[in-house]
Protein backbone atom coordinates (compact mmCIF):
# COMPACT_ATOMS: atom_id res chain seq x y z
CA UNK A 1 0.00 0.00 0.00
CA UNK A 2 1.14 3.47 -0.74
CA UNK A 3 0.14 7.00 0.11
CA UNK A 4 -2.60 7.67 2.62
CA UNK A 5 -3.97 4.15 2.19
CA UNK A 6 -0.72 2.73 3.55
CA UNK A 7 -0.26 5.44 6.15
CA UNK A 8 -3.66 4.83 7.69
CA UNK A 9 -4.05 1.11 7.28
CA UNK A 10 -0.64 -0.37 7.93
CA UNK A 11 -0.68 -2.20 11.29
CA UNK A 12 2.67 -0.72 12.39
CA UNK A 13 1.30 2.80 11.96
CA UNK A 14 -1.49 2.10 14.44
CA UNK A 15 0.58 0.14 16.94
CA UNK A 16 0.09 1.49 20.41
CA UNK A 17 -2.85 3.73 19.50
CA UNK A 18 -5.33 3.93 22.37
CA UNK A 19 -8.22 4.40 19.93
CA UNK A 20 -7.93 0.82 18.77
CA UNK A 21 -10.85 -1.19 20.12
CA UNK A 22 -13.41 -3.77 19.21
CA UNK A 23 -15.24 -1.42 16.80
CA UNK A 24 -12.07 -0.43 14.93
CA UNK A 25 -10.91 -4.04 14.77
CA UNK A 26 -14.32 -5.14 13.46
CA UNK A 27 -14.42 -2.34 10.92
CA UNK A 28 -10.92 -3.15 9.66
CA UNK A 29 -11.81 -6.84 9.37
CA UNK A 30 -15.16 -6.49 7.62
CA UNK A 31 -15.41 -3.19 5.77
CA UNK A 32 -14.20 -4.18 2.30
CA UNK A 33 -16.10 -7.48 2.29
CA UNK A 34 -19.37 -5.72 3.19
CA UNK A 35 -18.66 -2.80 0.88
CA UNK A 36 -18.24 -5.17 -2.06
CA UNK A 37 -21.71 -6.62 -1.38
CA UNK A 38 -23.34 -3.20 -0.99
CA UNK A 39 -21.44 -1.08 -3.52
CA UNK A 40 -24.22 -1.09 -6.10
CA UNK A 41 -26.83 -0.09 -3.53
CA UNK A 42 -24.96 2.79 -1.90
CA UNK A 43 -25.29 6.05 -3.81
CA UNK A 44 -22.47 7.74 -1.91
CA UNK A 45 -19.68 5.18 -2.18
CA UNK A 46 -16.88 7.76 -2.24
CA UNK A 47 -18.14 9.40 0.96
CA UNK A 48 -18.46 5.99 2.61
CA UNK A 49 -14.90 4.95 1.74
CA UNK A 50 -13.57 8.40 2.70
CA UNK A 51 -15.36 7.96 6.03
CA UNK A 52 -13.62 4.62 6.49
CA UNK A 53 -10.24 6.29 5.99
CA UNK A 54 -11.24 9.18 8.24
CA UNK A 55 -12.30 6.79 11.03
CA UNK A 56 -8.93 5.02 10.91
CA UNK A 57 -6.85 8.19 10.61
CA UNK A 58 -4.99 8.92 13.87
CA UNK A 59 -5.41 12.66 13.18
CA UNK A 60 -9.22 12.46 13.28
CA UNK A 61 -10.69 13.82 16.55
CA UNK A 62 -12.00 11.19 18.97
CA UNK A 63 -15.67 12.21 18.76
CA UNK A 64 -15.67 12.02 14.97
CA UNK A 65 -13.89 8.64 15.09
CA UNK A 66 -16.47 7.32 17.53
CA UNK A 67 -19.40 8.42 15.32
CA UNK A 68 -17.83 6.94 12.20
CA UNK A 69 -16.68 3.70 13.82
CA UNK A 70 -20.15 3.17 15.27
CA UNK A 71 -21.81 3.71 11.89
CA UNK A 72 -19.24 1.59 10.05
CA UNK A 73 -19.56 -1.20 12.64
CA UNK A 74 -23.35 -1.15 12.10
CA UNK A 75 -22.73 -1.29 8.34
CA UNK A 76 -20.66 -4.47 8.59
CA UNK A 77 -22.89 -6.27 11.12
CA UNK A 78 -24.54 -9.21 9.37
CA UNK A 79 -27.79 -8.87 11.34
CA UNK A 80 -29.27 -5.44 11.91
CA UNK A 81 -32.70 -3.78 11.81
CA UNK A 82 -33.25 -4.85 8.20
CA UNK A 83 -31.17 -7.91 7.22
CA UNK A 84 -28.73 -7.02 4.46
CA UNK A 85 -29.54 -10.08 2.37
CA UNK A 86 -33.06 -8.80 1.60
CA UNK A 87 -33.15 -7.58 -1.99
CA UNK A 88 -33.53 -3.84 -2.56
CA UNK A 89 -34.15 -2.91 1.10
CA UNK A 90 -31.39 -4.78 2.90
CA UNK A 91 -28.95 -1.89 3.09
CA UNK A 92 -31.56 0.88 3.52
CA UNK A 93 -31.11 1.07 7.30
CA UNK A 94 -27.33 1.03 6.87
CA UNK A 95 -27.60 3.88 4.36
CA UNK A 96 -29.67 5.93 6.80
CA UNK A 97 -27.17 5.41 9.64
CA UNK A 98 -24.19 6.12 7.39
CA UNK A 99 -25.80 9.24 5.88
CA UNK A 100 -26.39 10.70 9.33
CA UNK A 101 -22.87 9.84 10.52
CA UNK A 102 -21.23 11.31 7.42
CA UNK A 103 -23.32 14.48 7.71
CA UNK A 104 -22.34 14.78 11.37
CA UNK A 105 -18.58 14.55 10.77
CA UNK A 106 -18.33 15.96 7.23
CA UNK A 107 -15.92 18.69 8.41
CA UNK A 108 -13.43 15.97 9.42
CA UNK A 109 -13.37 14.35 5.97
CA UNK A 110 -10.21 15.77 4.47
CA UNK A 111 -9.07 15.92 0.87
CA UNK A 112 -6.52 13.20 1.73
CA UNK A 113 -9.37 10.88 2.81
CA UNK A 114 -11.23 11.62 -0.43
CA UNK A 115 -8.14 11.01 -2.57
CA UNK A 116 -7.54 7.68 -0.80
CA UNK A 117 -11.21 6.78 -1.35
CA UNK A 118 -11.08 7.60 -5.07
CA UNK A 119 -7.88 5.54 -5.43
CA UNK A 120 -9.41 2.56 -3.59
CA UNK A 121 -12.58 2.73 -5.67
CA UNK A 122 -10.54 2.87 -8.89
CA UNK A 123 -8.44 -0.06 -7.69
CA UNK A 124 -11.60 -2.05 -6.88
CA UNK A 125 -13.04 -1.28 -10.30
CA UNK A 126 -9.80 -2.45 -11.91
CA UNK A 127 -9.73 -5.58 -9.74
CA UNK A 128 -6.53 -4.54 -7.96
CA UNK A 129 -7.87 -4.48 -4.38
CA UNK A 130 -9.45 -7.52 -2.82
CA UNK A 131 -12.63 -6.70 -0.99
Amino acid sequence: MTGLDGEILEPDHMAGQKTKGADETSVRAGFWRTFAKAAGQIPFAEDLVASYYCALDPETPGKAKAVLLGALAYFIMPMDAIPDFLALVGFSDDIAVLTLAIATVRANLTEAHRIAARKSLADLAAGKKSA
